[in-house]
């Protein structure tokens, strides 16, 4: 079996934990303010990478070795369900709310309501195990869990954005378990303050204050600083002893209900006074009248905090005992069958906290009077047969946390070093010790703590962390729900017990608790995510993990394609669709961007023909251009598509990409060549490098030299003197069969002296100063090689006008001012009849140009006085050349029928003049010209005498395009 081995392949460590505070004045009741975490060791190398992340070919690598540490990550694989991730869930999930909050719940919201509320709150993390399960069970786990998911599902951006919010909460995290810890230790064994309405026992002893705490805090920092500097190794083996005393404090609180008899408990402080003085709450036993009285709800003020109790807010706080469920796939680097245990481990963890909650509720509310409940939140450790008992599984799990918080704020921190989203400024968190221990993300993840530890209470943050927390559960189940979305072939897992209702159940769920615990953390939060993922789009560099949205775009464009259906198309709706043919991109630069402003949001194709023959080579050859291609795309910024063939001719390759390109009623209707002539090539890519793109030609050019970066793929622009890769009646070839084909052509003539800047620069000049001059489009209508023909309104005039209309509502040229030029001959009484047809003919098409009048009575006498030499020289032929010359003729007609166009009769001389002509009325000089191209010739043997008229009918007249239309598509129907 093959091994496969990412590039990007890091150890990731994420620990799951949320926090939130209903306020605490006692030391027990302070740690509320924080909650349960995970923490995993380093992981190994996987034998083969999470199916649905893989963006690139994986290599053959040697099988991990089982040998233990390294600066490698390789550490051997050894646990199982239980150890592995029944007990780290476990640990996550039972934090201080069991031991503080639940009378809290109990006594406000009722034991109805309690379950309620323990029911959604499950309904809502089972969702998202749910897709925990599908998404670990479709292929092998790297070291990381919901980072690593969340990654290589929804790609860098999603991934380090939320890696970035984990890590900052695990941070926090940290600092509120040691703040809370400080408090326990301080009510305990700290002197009262000054003032304070509390005396002084015999263990209180340490000084109290800001400061004070503060050294405190830190000494204990430093501590768990220590042991993770060490190795996680040390903390994994304490997790059984941690296990063992919260399991042993568990079990101490449920005999106690059964052994403790009926007492008074004395509530301690001055805050628990109310308005009746009380002082002494009942604890009964376990009694049915005391059930019936607990049984509805009864929120009050909370004496803590001061603020009325409402079914949200009771809510929030027992959501954080429901949390700590990614601990088990974070364990993933660890676990001998990860697809076998998360799963199954994380389920029962789940079910197995569920259950005891609601065991303790149960006994909670047939016990211990509603007075009690509301106003001591310590009474477990007074009801207890042993009371420090309590106190131990407080100080035990916040340390724990503490300890976990920091160690995962490390992992993920060297996971994100590792993945290398934010360049430079994580270098210094990849450095690692001789064991594989990232020192040096310890170390930072450390001075982040000592630094938020500066600020005191952390009430206020609190919210803000469980809604971070919050958001990679919704993260999560974007993922999946993304995966099943795309119906990606590799996205199989073996857990099949959910589905995207399941999936949009849990976003859904994740995002009414943010906003129902802190709209505003909420809407900051989601802010601070946006941010991060928009730096780290714009800013970080191409990952090969894979794009979720790829798959996702391409699901939904193969639907609308079945669906775009060209039985229905409809004039009113058409818009260009180009291929471009491009020789040399190098030399296209100026063409290939204006056609980008042509198409107006139709479909764009550059297309290249690359002469050879598949027979005999090892591959196909285009397949390494096409990086090149779409990386000169990005650094143009032009939208169009990219479409290369292999073809003995031009002309076949032409024919091949007008066939196959495009799909459904999404394919080429236009044609746009470059014009055959004998300018010489320029190259406008010269001295560029590209870099804006992480698939640019620097992925496959690594040299540092510039000069070597260029473009290598593209060749060298042709020099003056060198042969073409087909001759003149190939390329009239070309034209022909594309209206054969039904396509319009377009010969594009002199664009590499186009510049869009210096173009377009005046128009931006002009709106800005609101002036009425810009760049000119000048547009002529007629056919100028038929000037027999004096229609205006034909087909392919139409289409050149349409095509000129739909260059003006370009935002770019929305400023240029169209000129149409009517040929007229002088004394015709046609002549204000055709202005004014074509003028009306503008208002229907609603379209806004500036007409002008052109006499070429002189130009068309040169061709009439042509005509008539044919004539006198025709008529001095004997009658049988007559006859035979009047079959010629009739043939001629015939051809002309089917292809319109005056190569014979035309001269020279009458081109050269109509050339000038244009030239003299196209003051000042337009950006670009339009001109009308005539079909070409039936007859093969005239195709060269065909070109020759083009060429001296467009010979220096600038950027110009000659435009030939054969499909309808202007409309003045509504």
């Amino acid at each position: 079996m093959k091994v496969h081995k990412s590039k990007t392949a890091g150890v990731i460590r994420i620990f799951s934990s949320s926090t939130f505070s209903a306020g605490a004045t006692t030391a027990e009741e302070s740690l509320i303010t924080v909650n349960r975490t995970a923490m995993t060791e380093k992981s190994p190398l996987l034998n083969y990478r999470l199916s649905t992340s893989t963006g690139s070919q994986p290599k053959d690598v040697p099988k991990p070795s089982r040998a233990k540490g390294g600066r490698d990550g390789k550490t051997t694989r050894k646990l199982g369900v239980v150890f592995g991730v029944v007990i780290p869930t476990l640990l996550s999930m039972f934090s201080v709310v069991v031991f503080l909050r639940i009378g809290f719940v109990v006594g406000q919201a009722g034991f109805y309501e309690s379950i309620a509320m323990f029911l959604v709150a499950y309904l809502i993390i089972t969702m998202t195990v749910l897709s925990v399960c599908a998404i670990s069970t479709n292929g092998a786990l790297d070291a990381g869990g919901a980072y690593y998911m969340i990654s290589r599902a929804l790609g860098p951006e999603f991934g380090g954005s939320i890696g970035i919010m984990f890590f900052l909460a695990n941070v926090c995290g940290s600092a509120l378990y040691v703040l809370g810890l400080v408090e326990a230790i301080m009510s305990t064994f700290g002197v009262p303050e000054e003032g304070a309405a509390v005396v002084a026992g015999p263990y209180q002893v340490l000084p109290s204050g800001y400061w004070w705490s503060l050294l405190y805090g830190t000494g204990l920092l430093l501590l768990c600083f220590t042991v993770c500097l060490v190795g996680a190794s040390i903390y994994a083996k304490a997790t059984f002893i941690i296990i063992i005393i919260v399991t042993t404090v568990l079990a101490s609180i449920f005999i106690s209900f059964f052994i403790t008899g009926p007492m008074v408990v004395t509530l301690s402080g001055t805050s628990v006074l109310n308005s009746t003085g009380l002082t002494n709450a009942s604890y009964t036993g376990l009694r049915l009248h005391t059930l019936e009285g607990n049984l509805l709800p009864n929120y009050t003020v909370d004496y803590t905090t001061h603020a009325m109790m409402s079914f949200a807010t009771v809510f929030a706080v027992m959501f954080n005992g429901c949390t700590g469920i990614m601990a088990g796939s974070n364990m993933s680097g660890d676990l001998k069958n990860p697809s076998y245990s998360i799963p199954r481990g994380t389920l029962a963890a789940v079910l197995i906290t569920f259950v005891t909650y609601n065991l303790l509720s149960l006994l909670v509310a047939s016990s211990c009077e509603r007075h009690l409940l509301q106003r001591d939140y310590g009474f477990l450790r007074d009801i207890n047969i042993w009371p420090p008992m309590v106190t131990i599984g407080i100080y035990s799990s916040t340390v724990s946390a503490a300890m976990s918080n920091l160690i995962g704020a490390s992992r993920i921190l060297y996971a994100l070093s590792k993945d290398d989203l934010f360049g430079g400024v994580l270098a210094l968190a990849r450095k690692t010790s001789h064991s594989g221990n990232p020192w040096a993300s310890v170390l930072i993840s450390w001075l982040f703590v000592q630094v938020v530890l500066f600020t005191g209470k952390l009430n206020t943050i609190a919210g803000i962390v469980t809604i971070f927390f919050l958001m990679v559960y919704a993260a999560v189940n974007l993922a999946c729900l993304a995966l099943e979305w795309a119906s990606a072939p590799n996205f199989r897992p073996s857990f099949r017990c959910f589905t995207w209702h399941t999936c949009t159940l849990g976003i859904l769920g994740c995002l009414v608790m943010m906003f129902l615990i802190n709209a505003i953390y909420a809407f900051a939060s989601i802010a601070f995510m946006l941010l991060l993922l928009m730096l780290i789009h714009y800013l970080g560099p191409i990952s090969n993990w894979g794009y979720i949205s790829q798959a996702l775009i391409f699901h939904q464009v193969r639907k609308y394609l079945l669906m775009l259906d060209v039985r229905k198309d409809h004039v009113k709706f058409w818009r260009p669709q180009v291929l471009l043919m491009v020789a040399n991109p190098r030399s296209c630069v100026g063409l290939m961007t204006f056609i980008n402003d042509l198409k107006k949001s139709g479909l764009y194709v550059l297309g290249h023909v690359k002469l050879g023959l598949l027979d005999g080579l090892p591959s196909d050859p285009l397949q390494s251009h096409y990086n090149s291609w779409l990386s000169l795309v990005d650094h143009l910024n032009i939208k169009s598509f990219v479409n290369l063939t292999l073809a003995a001719s031009v002309r076949h390759g032409v024919q091949n990409l007008l066939f196959i390109t495009g799909f459904g009623g999404m394919r080429p209707n236009t044609l746009v060549l470059g014009f055959y002539d004998d300018c010489t090539p320029q190259d406008h890519l010269q001295g560029k490098i590209l870099s804006s793109s992480g698939h640019g030609l620097d992925a496959v050019c690594p040299t540092t030299d510039p000069s070597e970066q260029q473009y290598p793929f593209f060749p060298s622009v042709r020099d003056v003197g060198e042969a073409r890769d087909f001759q003149a009646e190939e390329y009239v070839s070309v034209i022909a069969d594309a209206v054969k084909m039904g396509k319009n052509v377009a010969l594009a003539r002199y664009f590499n002296q186009f510049n869009r800047e210096e173009a377009l620069g005046s128009g931006r000049k002009i709106w800005a100063h609101r002036s009425r001059t810009g760049p000119f489009v000048d547009v002529w209508l007629l056919n100028l090689l038929q000037p027999d023909n004096h229609g205006y309104v034909d087909v392919c005039s139409l289409f050149l006008l349409q095509l000129t209309c739909v260059l003006h509502e370009t935002r770019a040229w929305n400023q240029a001012r169209l000129r149409l030029f009517l040929c007229v001959e002088a004394g015709c009484s046609l002549q204000e009849e055709e202005q004014t047809k074509l003028r009306v003919m503008l208002k229907e098409l609603r379209i806004s140009a500036q007409v002008q009048m052109v006499l070429w009575d002189k130009v068309v006498a040169l061709h009439w006085r042509r005509q008539g030499r044919e004539r006198d020289e025709r008529s001095a032929q004997d009658e049988e050349s007559r006859e035979k010359q009047d079959v010629e003729d009739a043939e001629k007609e015939e051809d002309t029928q089917k292809f319109p166009n005056n190569v014979a009769q035309l001269t020279d001389e009458y081109i050269c003049a109509v050339n000038n002509l244009i030239r003299q009325h196209g003051a000042p000089q337009p950006a670009v010209r339009f001109l009308y191209l005539p079909r070409p010739p039936a007859d093969t043997s005239r195709y060269r005498a065909y070109l020759h008229q083009l060429d001296l009918l467009s010979q220096d007249l600038g950027p110009t395009l000659l435009i030939h239309g054969v499909t309808p598509v202007v409309t003045t129907d509504l």
